[in-house]
């Protein structure tokens, strides 16, 4: 889908572009004099000089967001890993806690990453009716009972009543972490920003083929001032779906956390 966005962006900007050089030809020469060009230059400056200012806010603030629900979903694996290991600590009683975190964590995987082969765990839920993104029902009955399981120990020596307010804390913590992944996967940009966005490069590359000669050197720097300005807008799309596209977020801290779990 974000291929299909970053080819939308090539073709628009391609289309305004030529549109500027057919209009050019069509124009009487008293449009093209030199006061006219002059007072085409300055608006076109002024609208690359707001869109590059724009451009370049939007695709920092889609990268520094990517790079949070990143670091976010490392944390979360670690920290379900951790909860794992302090279930372990705690003895067999915590047995069917750590069945269930390991069906969760297959879960998520299987859910998420979809083009990926699906962690085999027994018990794992089905996936297909899942969201990518997003809370899931399934999903947050088995953390629920992970939970109302480690609420249920009831440890008689000092040690493992330590243990259990720490597992308690850790189950707290990856609840925590979990809401935070959530959140991170509803995206920040709405689309109407970057449909405004998109209109304000129309017009930009509109005027520079008003303002180019039909010469091939024209031609192709244009060509080239395309291909840029629709990466671009193609990045900023793209980071702002975490778990899609090209830059998504991997899924190797969660499989690893699941290893974890296994040993």
């Amino acid at each position: 889908m974000e291929f299909l966005y970053g080819l939308a962006f090539l073709v628009l900007f391609s289309l305004s572009a030529v549109v500027g050089m057919i209009l050019r030809t069509r124009l009487h020469e008293n449009h093209l004099s030199k006061e006219n060009m002059d007072a085409l230059s300055l608006v076109t400056g002024l609208l690359v000089t707001f869109a590059a200012l724009v451009l370049g806010l939007q695709l920092s603030t889609a990268k520094a967001t990517f790079d949070a629900a990143d670091k976010d979903r490392s944390v979360y694996a670690a920290k379900l890993a951790r909860l794992d290991q302090c279930l372990r600590d705690l003895g067999p009683t915590m047995d069917p806690a750590r069945s269930r975190l390991r069906q969760y964590t297959a879960a998520v995987i299987a859910s998420t990453w979809r083009h990926e082969p699906a962690p085999l765990v027994p018990g794992t839920p089905d996936t297909r009716g899942m969201a990518i993104s997003g809370e899931d029902v399934t999903l947050s009955a088995l953390m629920n009972q992970i939970g109302l399981i480690i609420d249920t120990a009831a440890p008689s020596d000092a040690s493992h009543v330590n243990i259990a307010t720490r597992c308690r804390t850790d189950f707290g913590l990856a609840q925590e972490s979990r809401w935070a992944v959530i959140e991170d996967a509803i995206g920040t940009s709405p689309g109407w920003f970057t449909g405004i966005l998109s209109f304000w490069l129309v017009l930009v590359f509109l005027s520079f083929g008003l303002q180019i000669p039909r010469r091939l050197l024209g031609a192709v720097v244009l060509g080239i001032g395309v291909v840029a300005i629709s990466s671009v807008m193609f990045a900023i799309v793209d980071l702002e779906i975490p778990y899609g596209g090209m830059f998504g977020i991997k899924s190797t801290a969660m499989r690893a956390a699941l290893a974890d779990m296994n040993k």
